[in-house]
């Protein structure tokens, strides 16, 4: 009998919030390395991300996380937990706690119960996000973008085998976004690493798969580079932009990077980014996702 390789295994996965459905039918499966999740607002994943997480479970189909059913005992979900790391998309920050009292409760709620370990290990992590020199500091003193890397170093405690991030980058700059890139880079050598954003630069910075999910369903799962050359021949660099484009703008140059729609006037076929291949992807709900503000 073959072992499964992969970390995270779900088959025909389903959940539903009273009559809304938020994924159907949804098989994927995956081991080491930063797999990006990309969809709209409402695709389900955030959904997904919990399910993975272990924070709900779901309705149909089966999930296999480390090789056990998270839900089929307490001693299962425990162990999977035991080797996990998940930064939600909302994390509540106790005000009169310190960056390093924070994620030193969490190591306690990890059975980090070694008080010098313990005490390491905290300030491993925190050096990882780049806030050693803010332990302590009172999270309520600390900005957004600091918070969130509060988060992330919860999140990497213990050097987990399954780490599940959702939009880590919120509130980042872009020097602490290339700084947590290079954290999650060498993550995902030795951990899989399940990461939802809407930021695709960090997904094509970071990933060599991606897998879009739109309407609670897998619209593609592949690598970077095929969902890419999806869009060659369907994105322009014109003078025009475009009537019946999917997504048009003006470009420093001063002309338009169009996508998608019919060749405009004076186009010159440009080479298309992964956002130029995810919004196509997505087609009409691609202007409700590239809507400013």
């Amino acid at each position: 009998m073959s072992v499964s390789t992969h970390t995270v295994e779900l088959t025909g996965v389903g959940k539903r919030y009273g009559r809304a459905r938020a994924l159907t039918d949804v098989d994927l499966a995956f081991g080491r390395g930063v797999t990006g999740l990309l969809g709209p607002n409402g695709a389900g994943k955030t959904t997904l991300l919990r399910i993975v997480a272990t924070s709900i479970a779901a309705d149909s189909g089966e999930v296999r996380l480390l090789g056990r059913d998270p839900h089929s005992s307490f001693a299962d979900v425990t162990a999977v937990r035991r080797e996990l790391g998940y930064l939600p998309q909302e994390l509540g920050y106790p005000s009169d706690m310190t960056a390093f009292g924070f994620v030193e409760y969490v190591a306690v709620l990890k059975e980090w119960n070694d008080r010098e370990a313990r005490s390491q290990e905290v300030r491993r992590v925190l050096e990882l996000v780049g806030l050693a020199d803010q332990a302590p500091v009172r999270i309520s003193r600390l900005s957004g973008g600091q918070r969130r890397r509060v988060g992330l170093a919860q999140a990497l405690l213990g050097d987990p085998r399954l780490v599940v991030l959702d939009e880590p980058t919120t509130g980042l700059d872009p020097a602490q976004r290339a700084d947590l890139r290079r954290t999650l880079s060498a993550l995902g050598h030795r951990s899989a690493v399940l990461l939802s954003t809407h930021q695709t630069e960090d997904v094509a910075a970071l990933c060599e798969r991606v897998v879009v999910l739109a309407g609670g369903t897998v619209r593609f799962d592949g690598a970077v580079t095929d969902l890419v050359a999806t869009a060659q021949g369907r994105v322009w660099l014109a003078d025009e932009t475009g009537d019946d484009a999917l997504v048009s703008c003006r470009t420093g140059s001063g002309r338009h990077h169009v996508v998608g729609g019919t060749p405009p006037t004076g186009e010159d076929i440009a080479e298309p980014s992964l956002e130029d291949a995810y919004l196509l992807m997505l087609g009409p709900e691609a202007r409700r996702v590239h809507a400013p503000g």
